[in-house]
């Protein structure tokens, strides 16, 4: 059984490393084409197979609300960043596809933004990233149901 003050210990100990990793990390965004919400945006899509994402994935990788993504995306389609369009394979669903201008705002930050990253995530070892990155893919996964 699990320690219940250990785990509310580790918990608050994640939540306040990624609470002030993320707020040394947002001056990233200052001064720049993107804002942070677009830029998420841009990383999913940009990642994708000719950079084009599904709505829906887009959406799964952000950490708003679904009316909030759709606002956002139709904001972006408007400052020509990306296109969307529906989805043949689901007729409810859409496409999303970076434009040149886009994808080319997105590289003039990603590289600096990966190098802050780098540098605030210096203190590990990369033995201790792969563990932080392994750990948390971890706490991400749905906990089995056990009840039968």
């Amino acid at each position: 059984m699990t320690d219940r003050h250990l785990a509310v210990d580790a918990w608050e100990s994640l939540f306040r490393a990624q609470h002030e990793v993320f707020e040394q990390l947002r001056v990233d965004f200052t001064d720049t084409d993107l804002s942070q919400a677009e830029y998420d945006v841009l990383l999913t899509v940009t990642r994708a197979p000719e950079m084009t994402a599904r709505l829906r994935d887009v959406t799964a990788n952000m950490l708003i609300s679904q009316p909030s993504v759709s606002r956002l995306v139709d904001r972006m389609v408007a400052r020509d960043l990306i296109s969307k369009c529906p989805d043949p394979d689901d007729g409810r669903g859409a496409l999303v596809r970076a434009t040149e201008a886009g994808a080319s705002a997105f590289r003039r930050l990603a590289s600096e933004h990966a190098a802050n990253i780098a540098e605030r995530m210096s203190p590990l070892s990369d033995d201790e990233l792969a563990l932080l990155r392994d750990l948390t893919a971890k706490l991400r996964r749905p906990k089995p149901d056990t009840d039968c």
